[in-house]
């Protein structure tokens, strides 16, 4: 379990890396190690420091700043505070939303204009342990990120905070006290539901099976049996893997809303999660008709590439292709990317290529971070969000990641091929020979 650190406390020990191979394996890993380290040191100095500098802001201005940049020269004196000695582009944050419009900053800021609303919700429900200041510029270690929080604390935490609120509170126990108390004041205020599946989660962890009865039947007392109450129930029993429970809520819920594609697919999930894969099928299919595409030839499309060239389906016959309808808004297509950036690399030399279809609407970020994020595969851009891309209208989708992966004869082998199965599904699919050949 990661122990939330003080200020104090990190700058008066120094961070020791994980994970490093050993000398004999890589030569200059000792270098890159002790580098790292160094630069985990500086990075942590920053951030006590814009801590300080956020703190002498609040008392002048009665607020936050709308970004760090607000902070310098008056609070923050020197500019290269603000720069993650790990940041190799000298002052760009990971996330294009975050870029500071004033000046070259690192750091990810939680608080700016866009974000301060989803925040502030946040921050009630949370507390002031939340992450502030974000930097996402230390890779080959054990966390995603190094966070300043709301109070001035530094901890590591992976990418998704709220997937591992122990991080920031510091254990269990002290997390279970934050967020009942929270739930205590606002029962059934939809905003703060999630509490309900945080609160599950652990008292499965810590193996308190009867307040995990008590956190589910407060739930159900309290949530409306309307669609988006189902999506929670079903988050609040999924997180505790009560799948059993799941399938009786959900045939209730499948007979208040018979057609619903949401409980359709959550109908699946469970049947699939109890071993009833013939049943998982059929109601798979009831919620999605393009399941009826599955070995069969997948429509051609004409379009342009970012760069002006045209491009289709058709140009890729005789490879195995995965068109990717993603968009770098979206946190599950950017929580993907890795898993496809390897699988592209590992296989893209025996006949396995990439088409992403971006659903952004606007060029700028998604260049930014295609050029960020070395992504190497074409990609057709209209700039019409998901909704109005042709793209995405001719092949019905209406969520996004959709990754199908097409036989090197053209035909569908699934639309869902996402995770740990990608790299599993490319190999088979690269063993079989086009028919056509």
């Amino acid at each position: 379990m990661k122990a939330i650190l003080t200020a104090a406390m990190v700058i008066g020990s120094p961070i020791t890396a994980v994970n490093a191979d050993t000398p004999a394996e890589k030569p200059n890993q000792g270098l890159m190690t002790e580098q790292h380290e160094k630069n985990i040191e500086v990075c942590t100095q920053n951030l006590v420091a814009i801590g300080k500098a956020i703190e002498a802001y609040k008392k002048g201005h009665g607020d936050f700043p709308d970004w760090l940049s607000g902070l310098y020269p008056k609070h923050l004196a020197d500019a290269n505070t603000l720069i993650c000695p790990a940041d190799e582009e000298s002052g760009k944050t990971v996330f294009a939303l975050n870029t500071d419009p004033k000046m070259p900053v690192s750091y990810g800021y939680q608080f700016h204009p866009e974000y301060r609303e989803e925040k502030s919700v946040q921050r009630e429900m949370y507390g002031d342990v939340m992450p502030l200041v974000r930097c996402r510029h230390h890779t080959n270690e054990d966390f995603d990120c190094l966070n300043l929080s709301f109070s001035s604390k530094i901890y590591k935490s992976s990418t998704v905070w709220e997937s591992r609120l122990e991080d920031l509170y510091g254990s269990y126990e002290a997390t279970i006290t934050a967020l009942e108390d929270a739930l205590a004041q606002h029962p059934d205020n939809q905003r703060f539901f999630n509490l309900y599946k945080q609160l599950g989660r652990l008292y499965i962890k810590t193996e308190n099976k009867q307040a995990a009865d008590a956190i589910v039947k407060r739930f159900r007392s309290v949530m409306e049996p309307d669609l988006p109450g189902y999506r929670m129930l079903f988050d609040v029993l999924d997180e505790m893997e009560r799948y059993e429970d799941m399938l009786a809520a959900f045939k209730e819920a499948e007979q208040q809303h018979p057609d619903a594609e949401p409980i359709l697919w959550r109908l699946a999930y469970i049947y699939r999660k109890l071993g009833n894969t013939e049943l998982a099928d059929v109601y798979d299919r009831k919620a999605d008709p393009t399941y009826e595409l599955i070995g069969k030839p997948v429509p051609d499309f004409s379009a342009t590439d970012l760069d002006g060239n045209p491009i289709s389906l058709q140009d890729y016959r005789g490879k195995v292709v995965l068109l990717d309808f993603w968009g770098a808004w979206c946190g599950f297509c950017i929580e993907e990317m890795p898993n496809l950036k390897r699988v592209y690399d590992t296989y893209k030399d025996q006949g396995f290529d990439i088409i992403g279809v971006s659903l952004d609407d606007e060029e700028s970020e998604l260049r930014d971070y295609i050029k960020e994020n070395d992504i190497r595969w074409r990609q057709v851009f209209s700039g019409k969000a998901w909704r109005d891309d042709p793209l995405a209208q001719q092949y019905n989708i209406t969520g996004v990641p959709s990754q199908w992966l097409i036989d090197r004869d053209g035909k569908l082998i699934t639309h869902k091929a996402r995770g740990e199965e990608l790299e599993q599904l490319v190999m088979e699919a690269l063993k079989n020979e086009s028919t056509n050949q």
